[in-house]
C-alpha cells in the first residue's frame, strides 16, 4: 500500500495527533549567542549555516552548543572561520530561500544547508518541494557562489519520542522518501555533497522535548560535517 494511500485510510488519526503534538509539545528556545562570528587561525574560510531550528540551535542552550558553535571549534586549527548562521524555528525551503535576499550577494566558501523537515510535517507535496529545493540551490550558486554546498538529509523522524504512533511512522516514512528523492537528484550534481544524519546514540542525547538534537547530536553532527569540509576543500598548509 502506498503512503498516498495510507495517508487516506489514517487520516482522521494523523490530523488528530498532529494537533496534539502542535498544542502539547515542549516548545524550547532557539539558542542563545552570537550567530556570526570569526574564529581560528589559517586560511580563510567563510561558511553559511541555513535551515531551521536545527540550524538555529534548538535544543542547545547556547550557540558554542549547537552545529554552529562545534563545527568552527573543529576548524579553528585549520582555518580562520568567518561564519554566520541564518535559521528560524518553523522554516521550510522556501522559507530558507526567502531568507537569502537580505543577504544579497554575499559570498561564502561553504554553505550548509539543513531544510526539509517541516515542508514534511506540513506536507508540502514532494515534487512541489523538489522544486523549491532547486530554485535554493539556483539561487545560492549564482549569488553565494560557494566553493561547497552540503546539502543534509532528514533526521529519523521516525524515532522521534514526541511523535505518537501511527504519526511518528508515517512522518518517518514521508521524511525517507524525501530524503531518497533529493540525494537521488543531487547523486551527480557537481560542487554538492550530500549528508545523511546517521549518529550511533539513542534518544537520550536528543533535547528535552524529544523532537529537536541535543548537544551530543549536534557535536557528531558536527564532526560529519567538519570531515566533509576538510576532505572537499584544500587543507590548510
Amino acid at each position: 500500500m502506498s503512503l498516498a494511500a495510507i495517508r487516506i485510510l489514517l487520516g482522521p488519526a494523523l490530523l488528530w495527533q498532529g494537533a496534539r503534538v502542535r498544542r502539547d509539545i515542549l516548545r524550547l528556545p532557539e539558542a542563545a549567542g552570537a550567530r556570526d562570528g570569526q574564529i581560528g587561525q589559517g586560511p580563510p574560510l567563510s561558511i553559511l549555516l541555513l535551515g531551521d531550528s536545527s540550524i538555529a540551535g534548538v535544543g542547545a542552550a547556547s550557540q558554542d552548543e549547537a552545529l554552529a558553535g562545534r563545527l568552527t571549534e573543529r576548524l579553528r586549527t585549520e582555518y580562520t572561520v568567518t561564519w554566520k548562521v541564518v535559521g528560524m524555528t518553523g522554516w521550510t525551503t522556501r522559507d530558507g530561500h526567502d531568507a537569502l535576499a537580505a543577504l544579497s550577494d554575499s559570498q561564502f566558501d561553504v554553505v550548509v544547508l539543513s531544510l526539509g523537515v517541516n515542508d514534511v510535517t506540513t506536507e508540502t507535496g514532494l515534487n512541489n518541494w523538489l522544486q523549491l529545493y532547486r530554485d535554493l540551490l539556483d539561487h545560492i550558486r549564482q549569488n553565494q557562489r560557494p566553493k561547497l554546498i552540503i546539502v543534509n538529509g532528514f533526521p529519523p523522524m521516525g524515532r522521534f519520542p514526541a511523535l505518537p504512533q501511527p504519526l511518528r511512522w508515517y512522518l518517518g516514512q514521508q521524511a525517507v522518501a524525501h530524503e531518497r528523492e533529493l540525494f537521488k537528484l543531487l547523486a551527480d550534481d557537481p560542487g554538492i555533497v550530500t549528508l545523511p544524519l546517521v549518529f550511533d546514540l539513542d534518544v537520550s542525547a536528543m533535547a528535552p522535548d524529544g523532537f529537536h538534537p541535543g548537544p551530543p547530536v549536534y557535536d557528531a553532527w558536527a564532526e560529519d560535517v567538519a570531515t566533509l569540509i576538510l576532505q572537499s576543500l584544500p587543507k590548510a598548509p
